[in-house]
């Protein structure tokens, strides 16, 4: 049986990582992201089918503390003021037992940048000047760990767990975490666990990581859960065995395994036959779940009414 890897996880999330665990290859968590406070992405899927995934992704972007507001784009302004508020509405979700919590941070660089400073195209923020002591950026870097240390500390004097999955994607270099190659990923996503595990004593988190890559994989000893983020280019219906298998490989056979962004839902019946273990899955949020560019509502409706998917009543 897993354990967290940090020695003084919270109860609720020693029960939630074996929780993952038991299910993984018997059933399948369903997930869906969302990052405003009308939270549509779930309604759409309770008006379409009845029922409300089990699991919710809640985005950080907007708590990110350098945010260049005198240089963003209409759309980045937007995509800020609706992210206002939503840890109060995963707080809300997070009270109830039977829900699951899992979190983005599209992190704004910590110093520079303009409009959606996420973006590497966006900043000239050296990613590897945080593991320079005395630097500017290792300051900056630790600044906004403190700031959102705070929001998390909220779900754990709440008795909330989270699936905690920061410096996501960093197999690709679009993002500032990401631009100067996975090891340095790695070596953020590190200094991270140690400060807040122990510095902030942040025991509610279950860390997630989120690479594909051998050369980007911290260590068992960091790791709950490993995840992948898949976009497929066009729509098949897969089990996506063969992404299990290659994030299998490339970094541990000893811990549970998540489909951690989709633009495609899994299929449920293929994944009821093969059994590939993976313990959940989370669609991303917006127009890959609301209308049917991405997903038809047929796919929909045969994933939440399926009795191998984990959701709850709508």
């Amino acid at each position: 049986m897993q354990r967290p890897v940090n020695e003084h996880a919270t109860k609720e999330a020693c029960d939630l990582l074996r929780y993952l665990e038991e299910n993984a290859g018997k059933h399948l968590i369903t997930g869906q992201h969302t990052q405003t406070k009308p939270m549509e992405e779930v309604e759409y899927i309770r008006d379409k089918t009845g029922r409300m995934p089990k699991l919710c992704g809640f985005e950080l972007l907007g708590y990110s503390p350098n945010i260049n507001y005198g240089d963003a784009s209409p759309e980045c302004l937007r995509e800020i003021k609706e992210n206002k508020g939503t840890l109060d509405v995963a707080l809300e979700w997070g009270k109830y037992p039977q829900k699951i919590l899992t979190f983005t941070f599209h992190w704004y660089s910590p110093v520079g940048g303009r409009d959606k400073s996420f973006y590497a195209e966006h900043t000239d923020f050296d990613a590897k000047r945080i593991l320079v002591e005395g630097a500017e950026e290792r300051a900056a870097f630790f600044y906004d760990m403190d700031v959102i240390a705070k929001e998390l500390e909220r779900f754990q004097v709440a008795g909330i767990p989270i699936l905690w999955r920061p410096f996501h994607e960093s197999e690709g270099t679009w993002f500032w975490w990401g631009a100067k190659g996975p090891e340095v990923a790695k070596e953020l996503y590190k200094l991270m666990f140690h400060y807040y595990v122990e510095e902030k004593k942040l025991n509610n988190l279950l860390w997630v990581w989120n690479c594909p890559l051998k050369e980007g994989y911290p260590g068992d000893e960091y790791v709950d859960v490993i995840s992948m983020d898949v976009y497929l280019s066009e729509y098949k219906r897969t089990d996506y065995a063969g992404e299990y298998e290659l994030l299998r490989e490339n970094t541990t056979k000893t811990k549970v395994a998540a489909l951690a962004e989709v633009g495609y839902l899994p299929d449920i019946d293929m994944l009821e036959h093969s059994r590939v273990p993976w313990a959940y899955f989370m669609t991303w949020s917006k127009e890959f779940i609301v209308g049917e560019k991405y997903n038809s509502t047929e796919s929909l409706i045969k994933m939440y009414d399926s009795s191998y998917a984990v959701s709850l009543p709508g």
